[in-house]
């Protein structure tokens, strides 16, 4: 006969799947992937739901049952990578939601395009910007992008920004571009980001 009870487990499930829904969640418990690999999923998958609007997520690793001594490295890993995200400007805070999850809170698209460079950027010769590069971008698309780089430069207190509009628009589609998945749809969601962090420079 069986037992009308639910488990707490997959009602804890429940209650998350309606907090945050399967676009908000990553599941990386189910996959069993390697440390780096999940560090490379998580990475990308936070800057797409950064970059696609999203405010808090749910990142499941498991809690490590059966891992040697009780410790999952998966856990481990996604622990150490959110400081190096945090710094880059793509999530602003994070904490344990269960043995097993945390919920992390995305940084702005402004905290994003504002981060400093890490220290081994800084000591590298940047190649002088390829306008050529974003040529293949639609024209609206180019306006707005030329919108952000403009009002950016002037919120820095540049008073004459003509001189460096195309390295500055460079830089920020260089930064919006790595959580835009590819697809038919991927400029509109460029676009989308480049409104966003428009309007948060406004605000």
């Amino acid at each position: 006969m069986r037992s009308g009870k639910i488990s707490l487990e997959h009602v804890w499930k429940a209650f998350d799947e309606a907090a945050f829904g399967q676009k908000n969640t990553l599941n990386l418990r189910e996959s069993l992937p390697t440390v780096a690999d999940a560090r490379f999923r998580a990475e990308a998958w936070l800057r797409e739901r950064q970059v696609g609007g999203a405010t808090e997520v749910l990142v499941i690793t498991g809690r490590g049952n059966q891992s040697p001594n009780g410790v999952s490295p998966v856990r481990e890993g996604i622990l150490s990578l959110l400081p190096s995200l945090r710094r880059r400007g793509v999530v602003g805070e994070w904490k344990e939601h269960t043995a097993g999850s945390f919920v992390v809170r995305l940084g702005s698209i402004s905290s994003l395009l504002n981060a400093p460079k890490r220290k081994r950027e800084r000591g590298t010769k940047q190649a002088a910007p390829d306008p050529e590069s974003l040529k293949a971008l639609e024209s609206p698309t180019l306006t707005l992008l030329r919108r952000l780089a403009i009002r950016s430069l002037e919120s820095l207190g540049v008073r004459d920004p003509t001189n460096f509009v195309e390295a500055e628009m460079l830089s920020k589609f260089n930064s919006l571009a790595g959580g835009i998945t590819p697809g038919t749809e991927g400029e509109a969601r460029l676009r989308k980001a480049i409104a966003a962090a428009l309007d948060q420079i406004d605000d």
